[in-house]
């Protein structure tokens, strides 16, 4: 329920800004037909504009042109006194009155810095972050493979480690990380399989395993490029976050208030 809210708010001020601002691709009897509106109509396509060839986004533009045409000659036919036309029209209004009736609530709630500094003090421990490390790693489907990684690691000089590791990575490791030199990214004691965790995380920067490190997926040498301490995120730098996570509670407080208000002088006759 909140994230529909949430998202019903945003989006109108979202819209305002973007239409706008957005580039003019053309005019149909004086009206503009913006790059905002282009986009639109591509979203259900899964495609933005400016990723689009010159040939197709002539064809993009030609559509909206015709479409804008297509609407007047709509306006112009009397449709708008039909039955079916007022209906859906009273519909939009409805959701577009509560559209802006949520978007004006949600802009009148303030969170102050206090609010935010309590909560932050009161849930300190969701600010806690582990320590985290930066690895590196071949996958290979035996042991034997393993090892002579390994050996080949032993007999390259300190200062050129990491380039040789990348280089092994990327002809023999058989994981999806191997084209990137088996780079692995930052990731706490959590978030890999266990054996493969302990044997990173025992590692010193600038280390790689002496040993095959066996998991379900084959075998790895793993290298430590970098290890992060475990830290307390601070108060500044989640802040903002903290005080727009309050402003969404607050919303769905007020709104779930009120909708509980109007249930009580609602007939409601639930047909399921």
């Amino acid at each position: 329920m909140k994230k529909v809210l949430v998202s019903g708010v945003v989006a109108i001020s979202l819209a305002a800004t973007a239409m706008m601002a957005s580039e003019v691709l053309a005019t149909v009897n004086g009206k503009p037909i913006t790059k905002q509106e282009v986009n639109t109509i591509l979203k259900a396509a899964g495609v933005m504009y400016d990723q689009l060839n010159p040939e197709l986004k002539q064809k993009v533009v030609d559509q909206a042109i015709e479409r804008q045409l297509l609407k007047e000659y709509a306006a112009k036919s009397g449709i708008d006194k039909s039955k079916e036309f007022k209906e859906t029209l009273e519909k939009i209004k409805q959701d577009l009155a509560l559209e802006v009736w949520m978007k004006k609530q949600f802009d009148s709630i303030k969170v102050s810095d206090k609010e935010a500094k309590e909560f932050y003090n009161k849930n300190i421990d969701k600010f806690k972050r582990p320590q985290t490390v930066h690895a590196r790693h071949i996958l290979v489907k035996s042991e034997e493979e393993a090892k002579k990684i390994i050996e080949e690691l032993k007999n390259t000089s300190k200062d050129k480690l990491k380039d040789k590791f990348i280089e092994l990575a990327k002809s023999k490791s058989v994981g999806p990380s191997g084209a990137n030199g088996g780079d692995l990214g930052y990731f706490g004691p959590k978030q890999m399989v266990k054996p493969f965790s302990d044997a990173a995380f025992k590692l010193d920067v600038g280390e790689f395993t002496k040993t095959p490190v066996r998991t379900q997926f084959g075998y790895h040498v793993i290298y430590v490029e970098d290890k992060k301490p475990a830290k307390t995120v601070t108060f500044e730098e989640v802040k903002d976050k903290i005080k727009q996570q309050l402003k969404m509670d607050k919303f769905q407080e007020v709104v779930s208030k009120k909708a509980a208000e109007l249930k009580k002088g609602a007939k409601i006759e639930k047909k399921i």
